[in-house]
């Protein structure tokens, strides 16, 4: 790398054995990197400028240390870390499979074409599938230390069926352990299972190692923490909203009420994600390449202003690495979901919400729920103002004029009209 943009290095830094990379904070994990790393690419013939290592080099080469510390230290994948902490681009190859092994990928890939081209899947349901496909891929890499999920499953393969089995249901202990909601189980199982159903029918694979796989698990019971989380009230969101003395707060309560957002999204939250910029006519909102069911996008109907003061808060600061809610410590970066859940805690106890709430200590999960359940309620008030419609036109219910003689943009437009007073009732002080 050239003298203007190579990093400093620490001198004591010569090989790989020097390294402790599970002791790193995220800016010594870069210079590590430009000083052990680099060299090795550079000795093997390699451009650590223009080529971003394998999976399986890096593994040769002893620098597994380095994937199990940004995996299990850092929450990142090595592809995350290669393009943002290191800044560099990755070629226009495509998505950014958790794997680089290329006879896996083309086979992830087959059966995505097949599906869009035999099943006529949307471009949305396919970026839903690849993105829990990929899960499943950076589990199966991480659980079983390889790239390769295609060798243990080939037809000419000398793998025993048994070995494919247990690779496989490793990968899916990973995902047990890690994933919290039941469902979100079940549609990965049913994504890898559908995929090497795929790579059987093509013969590329003997056997389906994710068949009847769910019978092991008990996922039928193990529901989406989501589902059966009470809701916070109107009153609850309100108290909050006022105990939140500063604009990092207020961020933090309309993050979670008024836009619906998990716990480990807020932290995460990036300048980047919001597209403010648009037409008079449409709506703001946040862009999540990756979500928990899939990427998507999430409306901003309430609270820009605060967002926007927010965000010229840090425009003068020439550190600032672009996330909303930046972690205090020296290493950079966000602030963690334990951290929201703690501020969370603080604020209710401020705010004097209840100890319980339907049996259940407060917590920023139950923001979420109140989002749903104001919007559920947007709908029914919807569905009301449509009845006497419905009555004129002798239609059946104002499901059928909401369904058959509304635009899908109209029904929107009343939606989150009706959702903007829910939130309003909320975080505005009210007229007594």
């Amino acid at each position: 790398m050239s003298d203007a943009t190579t990093p400093a290095t620490n001198a004591d830094w010569e090989d790989v054995d020097d390294v402790s990379w599970t002791l790193l904070d995220r800016e010594e994990l870069v210079d590590a990197y430009w000083a052990v790393v680099a060299p090795a690419m550079e000795a093997d013939g390699l451009d650590p400028d223009q080529e971003k290592p394998t999976h399986s080099w890096l593994r040769d080469h002893d620098f597994r240390p380095l994937l199990y510390a940004l995996r299990e230290h850092h929450d990142v994948t090595f592809g995350e870390f290669w393009t943002t902490d290191l800044g560099l681009e990755a070629e226009a190859t495509g998505y950014d499979w958790a794997t680089d092994h290329d006879r896996t990928i083309e086979a992830l890939e087959s059966f995505l074409t097949s599906r869009r081209e035999r099943k006529g899947l949307a471009d949305s349901s396919i970026d839903t599938l690849r993105y829990r496909l990929n899960r499943y891929v950076a589990a199966y890499c991480g659980e079983n230390d390889t790239d390769d999920l295609v060798t243990a499953v080939a037809r000419d393969g000398d793998v025993p069926a048994y070995k494919a089995v247990d690779a496989c249901w490793a990968a899916f202990d990973r995902l047990h352990e890690d994933l919290n909601g039941g469902q979100t189980k079940r549609r990965i199982h049913l994504a890898v299972s559908n995929w090497y159903a795929h790579l059987v029918r093509r013969k590329w694979a003997a056997v389906n190692p994710a068949d009847g796989l769910d019978e092991e698990f008990d996922w039928s019971n193990d529901t989406d923490d989501d589902a059966d989380t009470p809701c916070l009230a109107t009153e609850h969101v309100r108290a909050l909203y006022q105990a939140a003395d500063d604009q990092e707060d207020r961020l933090l309560v309309l993050a979670l009420c008024a836009w619906g957002l998990r716990p480990n999204e807020v932290a995460r939250l990036h300048t980047r994600q919001f597209v403010l910029d648009i037409a008079a006519d449409e709506v703001p909102y946040i862009s999540f390449e990756e979500r928990k069911n899939g990427p998507g996008q999430v409306s901003l109907l309430y609270g820009r202003e605060v967002l926007e003061d927010r965000l010229a808060t840090f425009a003068d600061h020439d550190d600032w690495d672009g996330y909303l809610f930046p972690s205090p410590h020296a290493s950079g970066g966000p602030i963690s979901r334990w951290t929201v859940w703690n501020r969370f805690s603080q604020l209710a106890d401020r705010a004097g919400l209840p100890d319980e709430i339907d049996g259940v200590a407060p917590a920023p999960k139950m923001g979420r729920r109140y989002w749903y359940d104001a919007y559920s309620a947007s709908l029914d008030v919807v569905l009301g103002s449509l009845d006497e419609i419905a009555a004129e036109q002798g239609s059946a219910s104002a499901d059928v004029v909401l369904q058959n003689y509304l635009s899908d943009s109209r029904a929107r437009m009343l939606r989150r009209e009706y959702m903007r007073e829910q939130l309003a009732a909320a975080f505005e002080p009210s007229e007594e």
